[in-house]
């Protein structure tokens, strides 16, 4: 495994084989998809810390999501990738649906893990006020409602590491990065979902509050040639909640998507 810096942004890399590339959401990083890495045996896997994630650094001047994404094209194009498969969670999905159709010829396939088709309006004005939050108080207070909120009752119960891990996922961050990042969402607009023509799946929790079945459903409607697969009894981060279905999903659509 290397890793592989263009300015303040650090991907991992690892492994041989068809490109994959895993887009983390609000609050992760490139650990949020370590539960699937043995399931992509056999696939070049590359997992970025977005700018002010994980070990990645802010970079001032990144207009939104738009900015994120475009720094991850400069990323890819640093090491040698013209075309990939695309796995996104959460806020990743949104970033990938925009990669997806702006630049059709990078992306291959999409594996979208608690969908995102934009953030309703209520979202939107509760995101800003976490930004404020997290600036001013610190990321203690969030990680404690986000890692309860976004993990399923039966999820923690069944397994308390489940929410220890989003909580230090969530600590671990840099608050003027993470706010950067929920004002990037806040102001995020559906990607043109008309242009996105490559095989396209959609993991959806039972009972995520954030990324609703709702929202996927409606997603597969605006998606050519998408399938939905929904995963009872969990919330938003279907990969440490149900890690071995989430893999098992991951790895098969890849499998049927050549690049």
């Amino acid at each position: 495994m290397a890793d592989i810096r263009l300015g303040s942004l650090v991907t991992e890399d690892e492994g041989d084989g068809p490109a994959v590339v895993l887009v983390h959401g609000l609050g992760g990083d490139s650990n949020s998809f370590q539960t699937l890495m043995a399931a992509l045996e056999g696939y070049r896997v590359l997992r970025p810390d977005l700018p002010g994630a994980g070990r990645s650094a802010l970079r001032p001047g990144l207009p939104g999501l738009k900015g994120l994404a475009s720094a991850l094209r400069d990323a890819l194009r640093v090491a040698g990738i013209t075309r990939a498969h695309f796995a996104g969670h959460s806020m990743g999905t949104l970033i990938c649906q925009h990669l997806a159709a702006e630049t059709p010829d990078l992306v291959a396939s999409l594996t979208l893990f608690g969908p995102i088709l934009e953030p309703p309006a209520a979202a939107r004005q509760g995101l800003q006020d976490r930004a404020e939050a997290a600036r001013t108080k610190g990321m203690a207070g969030i990680a404690d409602v986000v890692s309860t909120a976004s993990v399923a009752a039966a999820s923690r119960e069944a397994n308390p590491v489940t929410t220890a891990f989003v909580r230090e996922s969530l600590m671990r961050q840099d608050p003027a990065g993470y706010a950067s990042h929920c004002e990037a969402l806040s102001a995020a607009q559906a990607a043109e979902h008309g242009a996105i023509r490559c095989p396209t799946l959609l993991v959806a929790g039972e009972h995520d509050p954030v990324a609703p079945v709702a929202m996927a459903q409606a997603l597969e409607a605006a998606i050519a040639d998408t399938t939905l697969e929904i995963i009872p009894g969990i919330a938003h981060w279907m990969m440490v909640e149900a890690p071995q279905r989430s893999a098992e999903l991951l790895r098969g659509h890849l499998d049927k998507s050549a690049l």
